[in-house]
């Protein structure tokens, strides 16, 4: 009996193979060429403030209005003005920021990575209350709480003069106090990524929690800390309304708060002078941006992934 063959199906015919018949130029344009229209408008939109900035430093008028074109002139008169005038100490201004800034930094870290630690490995009674409390704290804005900080420490500073109004020991510790919350929160969810079998390991061994936590959980932990400590740093070094209320003695100042004396005048005619020391103030914060920037991204995203 002969075998019969069988037609061909559907399946076995050959697709007819569709070219893309879209122009080169268009093709480009919608798979590449549109991010580089929005990079272009996003690096505009970010270097034309610090363009104008510059440009008004340099420009020696030190009006407002005659900044508006960029680098019309250029002399270094404003910054040798800046760093002359004993009427406004910017360099007592530029140390005082520095000081306070680093040292919130560093208590920041240290107070809010024990916080973190705590939470992350101890089980106790209030412990999900004390979580939860922190999370609502910061739903609060901040400046409801300006009177109630400037009335307690004009109480203080009857008692305990080194820590009342005017004081750099009393603004730290405002600063402490605010940032405590936040930081803690951020800081949890890293320490939970770390593996609690290293800490049994480290008991076992004879480690006491002092040593777990300086010596293996801070080493581990390093890309939050250094997120912490930047984003601290750069918070308090900008930052002027608590500063203006804390800090009345010129000398003690800040320079957010000595820099506003340049252009709290009418028509804001030392413009240039607070622009020379706007750019001199940038360069700690885009240093310290630049060391700690391989931790910025790790440690914003790792604790929020898996927490």
């Amino acid at each position: 009996m002969a075998a019969t063959t069988l037609p061909p199906t559907s399946t076995d015919a050959t697709v007819p193979v569709q070219r893309d018949t879209t122009p080169k130029g268009l093709r480009w344009w919608r798979e590449l060429g549109w991010r580089h229209v929005v990079t272009v408008a996003v690096l505009a939109f970010a270097f034309v403030p610090i363009l104008y900035v510059v440009s008004s430093s340099l420009n020696p008028t030190g009006s407002l209005t005659g900044s508006n074109r960029l680098f019309s002139s250029i002399s270094f008169d404003n910054y040798v003005e800046l760093l002359t005038d004993p009427v406004h100490p910017y360099a007592r201004w530029f140390v005082n920021t520095i000081v306070i800034a680093t040292t919130t930094s560093v208590g920041t870290v240290l107070l809010g990575a024990a916080a973190a630690y705590a939470f992350s490995r101890f089980r106790f009674a209030g412990r999900r209350g004390g979580l939860l409390s922190l999370l609502l704290v910061q739903m609060f804005p901040q400046v409801l709480a300006y009177v109630a900080i400037f009335l307690l420490l004009v109480t203080l500073r009857d008692v305990f003069p080194a820590i009342g109004l005017g004081s750099q020991l009393g603004l730290i510790l405002v600063y402490l106090g605010g940032a405590l919350g936040v930081n803690t929160y951020l800081m949890y969810g890293f320490f939970n990524t770390v593996p609690k079998e290293l800490d049994e390991a480290a008991k076992i061994d004879g480690a006491s929690h002092a040593q777990i936590f300086f010596g293996i959980i801070l080493r581990l932990v390093a890309p939050i800390l250094a997120v912490v400590g930047l984003l601290s740093f750069v918070g308090v070094f900008s930052d002027f309304l608590i500063a203006s209320i804390v800090l009345v003695d010129p000398d003690a100042q800040t320079l957010p708060v000595g820099l506003y004396q340049y252009v709290s005048q009418r028509f804001s005619e030392y413009w240039g002078v607070f622009a020379a020391g706007a750019v001199l103030a940038a360069i700690p914060v885009v240093l310290l941006f630049q060391f700690l920037q391989r931790y910025i991204v790790s440690g914003l995203t790792t604790g929020a992934v898996k927490g």
